[in-house]
């Protein structure tokens, strides 16, 4: 696998999921799935089951994060993940967030190898696929590829996935979660302003349209005053 600093950044791509996820205080998997509309929640169990159909016995499940976590646990994986030693190092992620449901899939991010080979085989199936660098966004359980899903989840057993992390940061300085979600925070605020700005704009021009149009235009009121003169 190869991986693109530019990128994926895989030292900060596990960390910014969850800094921009909606992170549920639910302590088990079924507490979680239980406080979902019936919906998502009917959605999400059948993506969980294809998961763990095709899940390597050295993954666990838990929940991570405030989301629903496959990891590799310390008894396989003892440092953990080096930008949050707490934490046991993540594979993948489910959860529901505010307008979508979404699969975090570290192992698909690249350009080439893994990822290239699940686009493709995406394409084959005829879905759209609506992906960020890891996440994979559905509304309905239907938008989903789930036979690609289980190839890719069976394709990285936790070995395979330890290699592949140990190559991808070796030498890299991590990035605090905190900063990473100082940074995240900060872009999020921008945005937030900059359609504050464009929304005042808009509003700006919407009340002096108006006011030209209930006083006339120039050349309008000019006329008005030129008969008043005569007059």
């Amino acid at each position: 696998m190869e991986w693109s600093e530019k990128r994926d950044g895989l030292p900060q791509g596990i960390a910014l999921w969850y800094a921009r996820s909606m992170q549920s205080k639910a302590t088990s998997v079924e507490e979680y799935l239980a406080g979902l509309p019936e919906d998502r929640r009917a959605a999400l169990g059948a993506v969980r089951d294809v998961i763990r159909g095709n899940l390597d016995r050295d993954y666990a499940e838990g929940m991570q994060y405030g989301m629903i976590g496959y990891y590799v646990p310390r008894s396989v994986f003892p440092p953990g993940y080096h930008s949050d030693p707490s934490q046991p190092l993540p594979f993948a992620c489910l959860a529901a967030q505010k307008n979508h449901m979404a699969l975090y899939l570290m192992s698909v991010v690249d350009e080439g190898g893994e990822g290239a080979r699940f686009r493709q085989a995406w394409r084959k199936s005829g879905k759209k696929l609506d992906m960020g660098k890891s996440c994979i966004r559905f509304r309905r359980l239907e938008d989903l590829a789930l036979d690609v899903i289980g190839d890719a989840i069976r394709r990285m057993p936790a070995r395979t996935w330890i290699e592949t992390y140990l190559r991808a940061t070796a030498g890299r300085k991590p990035t605090p979660r905190k900063e990473i979600a100082a940074r995240v925070s900060a872009k999020a605020s921008a945005k937030k302003a900059s359609a504050k700005k464009a929304t005042a704009k808009k509003a700006s021009s919407a009340r002096v349209s108006r006011a030209r149009a209930s006083s006339g235009s120039p050349s309008t009121s000019r006329a008005r005053s030129t008969r008043r003169g005569r007059g």
